[in-house]
């Protein structure tokens, strides 16, 4: 069997909607290589990839590359994506000098390329993400080890975003809370809750494919007991009381329904998001904070930022 190698040459800040446009033509995998990676400083002492060739990444923004069957009908594939993501312009998204590619492999190569690129390593203090097929033995006692299959995954744990939204979770989830995790993908954020002790977690996505992901996933990490992983739109028919919401998605959808993650949440209650590109920082901020919520705390790695907002209600200043 033949499969279509299709990678797109863009910026930083398009490559989680183009990763997006991929999902929605049912395209399962999708690969971030960027341009970062061999600049930053990494050791070996947890098992960290390392001794990268600066020939393997783009010289500016990222590569997102998928992989799809190669058939008669990849040309019109290749069409709907193009005008799919020249259209992100519209939406004020800048995609750089956008560029797309199509390489013909063959089965045996393809599955050789995608173990090539996921190796185990540690993305926060305590979570390490490991590839199913790698052994991993623990360095310390407090390690969180999530098994993930990168070749149906959509969040790997390698991307600023997804680590900022895993250390958020070690920082501020208790294992009484209540976690909804908006937008699940591969569920890694609904795994990490489950290995942080958390008993009730729910994982949603609108993409059928990604749920079906999230719930291997999830069955790979012996966590189904703690995690439901189920069909929806954003919290639309969520019946349960979270204590704490995570979302690891486009600004946009993000305050698309923050006024619903207030009205869900208790007093204190959570919410934890990423996924928002730096220059979107004072939007996102404002947004929250005009809805109720009180910022504790805004991260940043590389271009991106998480931030911890609590759901404060003021007391009642009317007496009887």
């Amino acid at each position: 069997m033949q499969w279509a190698e299709i990678t797109v040459h863009t910026t930083h800040e398009a490559q989680e909607a183009v990763a997006n446009a991929f999902r929605d033509h049912g395209i399962e995998g999708v690969q971030i290589i960027d341009s970062e990676e061999p600049k930053r400083a990494r050791e070996n002492k947890y098992g960290e990839i390392y001794d990268l060739k600066k020939e393997d990444f783009p010289a500016w923004g990222v590569y997102v590359r998928a992989y799809t069957p190669f058939d008669e009908t990849t040309n019109d594939l290749l069409c709907q994506l193009d005008a799919r993501i020249v259209a992100f312009k519209d939406l004020g998204i800048d995609i750089g000098d956008f560029k797309m590619t199509l390489e013909v492999v063959q089965e045996e190569d393809w599955a050789h390329q995608w173990k090539e690129y996921y190796h185990p390593i540690r993305v926060t203090e305590n979570f390490v993400i490991v590839p199913m097929w790698e052994k991993y033995e623990k360095e310390k006692e407090d390690d969180l080890i999530i098994q993930l299959d990168p070749g149906m995954a959509f969040g790997t744990g390698t991307h600023p975003t997804t680590r900022l939204s895993l250390q958020m979770l070690e920082d501020f989830v208790e294992k009484e809370d209540v976690v909804i995790d908006v937008g699940c993908g591969s569920g890694i954020l609904s795994i990490a809750a489950a290995k942080l002790g958390v008993e009730q977690v729910v994982g949603l996505d609108l993409d059928p494919v990604a749920v079906d992901s999230a719930k291997r996933n999830v069955a790979l990490n012996a966590v189904s007991s703690q995690v439901t992983v189920q069909e929806g739109n954003l919290l639309d028919g969520v019946t349960e009381r979270p204590t704490v919401i995570v979302s690891n998605i486009l600004a946009d959808i993000i305050l698309s329904f923050s006024q619903e993650a207030f009205d869900a949440l208790p007093d204190g209650g959570l919410f934890l998001t990423s996924g928002i590109i730096d220059n979107q920082r004072e939007k996102v901020v404002e947004k929250l904070e005009a809805i109720g919520f009180i910022i504790h705390e805004v991260r940043t790695m590389e271009d991106w930022i998480g931030v911890v907002a609590e759901k404060k209600v003021q007391p009642c200043s009317v007496t009887f």
